[in-house]
């Protein structure tokens, strides 16, 4: 049953040009950019040697295991939003050439619709991760100076989390969608999602700080810490916060259900 209702969406989804555009241009510049980080700062290294300063880019190990694993992971949180904007556009164009309806009326319920729609949200978040696991795996092998077996699958609990990341952000991003409706302003929202409520925390910190970490963009950035303080203060958060995981699970299941709630009440 669930993969018969994936079917149906995928068949859609794939009959859509801007699909494979997107995603495309998503794997493409997820991969290239991670992969090529190392060698863009040894060119900002040899820039810095030209004005007397020598910086040696191999001591930092942003591509040694098991450095690799969350950097990688970390940086790759950036390009979600592109995968988000594909599946804004899947949703908007299911009212725009009423195949919601068409579903419907062929006997797929409200219910099995949405469903449709999770499970394309979820296989897109396991690809990327496996996308991103692979990237790291073999940059990891080309860049760590030594091969230590017993720190080459150290810390791999940041991809679990970054599958509910990713998974969180498009559940979100097809809640916006139903509610909206409209492929461009849904995409602006989304787009200017963390700037409004980077808006609404800076005048409610010091009223009620305690609830920052429970604002949906801020628990699903706070799955995947920024890792880079590491190098300069020397302090990291080296794990994933149960805590965090469990606020991010409230709201993906929220926006999920939000989303069902809306075509369960809507005129289609």
């Amino acid at each position: 049953m669930l993969l018969h209702l994936l079917k149906i969406d995928l068949k859609k989804l794939t009959s859509y040009r801007t699909f494979w555009v997107v995603c495309g241009l998503y794997f493409i510049t997820i991969g290239f950019s991670t992969a090529s980080g190392m060698e863009f700062l040894k060119w900002l290294a040899s820039l810095i040697d030209n004005f007397g300063q020598k910086i040696n880019i191999e001591r930092i190990p942003l591509y040694h295991f098991p450095d690799v694993w969350l950097n990688l992971v970390w940086w790759s949180g950036f390009f979600k939003v592109l995968v988000g904007i594909m599946v804004v556009i899947s949703i908007s164009n299911e009212y725009t050439y009423r195949t919601l309806r068409q579903n419907i009326i062929d006997g797929l319920s409200r219910w099995e619709f949405l469903l449709s729609k999770i499970l394309t949200n979820l296989l897109l978040s396991v690809l990327s991760v496996v996308l991103i696991f692979f990237i790291a795996l073999i940059t990891g092998f080309i860049y760590t100076p030594e091969i230590n077996w017993s720190y080459v699958f150290t810390d791999l609990e940041f991809y679990p989390a970054y599958l509910l990341e990713v998974f969180s952000y498009l559940s979100f991003a097809l809640m916006l969608g139903i509610l909206v409706q409209r492929s461009g302003l849904t995409i602006i929202l989304l787009l200017l999602a963390h700037l409004l409520e980077f808006i609404i925390k800076t005048n409610v910190d010091n009223y009620v700080e305690w609830l920052i970490p429970y604002f949906p963009m801020e628990s699903i950035s706070a799955l995947i810490k920024m890792p880079l303080y590491r190098y300069a203060f020397q302090q990291i958060q080296d794990y994933v916060d149960p805590l965090s995981v469990v606020i991010a699970t409230a709201w993906m299941v929220a926006f999920n259900y939000i989303s069902y709630l809306k075509l369960k009440r809507s005129d289609l």
